[in-house]
């Protein structure tokens, strides 16, 4: 199997989220300057663990959009 094709198979083995998440940081202005530090590395990596594992607790969407406006309006 070529690396192409290594590639391919492990991009769609990522769930619909996780691809979006990939879209989303490929269209910021320039991708290339996205760093994240190991602690944030760190942290993703443990959430996506918990999606996964089915550990995560969701909230309703507007009851987080209501803490972001009272936090930042």
């Amino acid at each position: 199997m070529n690396k192409i094709q290594e590639v391919r198979n492990e991009i769609m083995a990522l769930s619909a989220c996780e691809r979006l998440a990939h879209d989303l940081i490929l269209s910021l202005d320039n991708p290339d300057n996205y760093e994240l530090n190991p602690s944030q590395e760190i942290e993703i990596q443990r959430r996506l663990k918990m999606v996964r594992d089915g550990s995560a607790v969701g909230r309703v969407a507007s009851d987080v959009f209501t803490d972001i406006r009272a936090k930042y309006l």
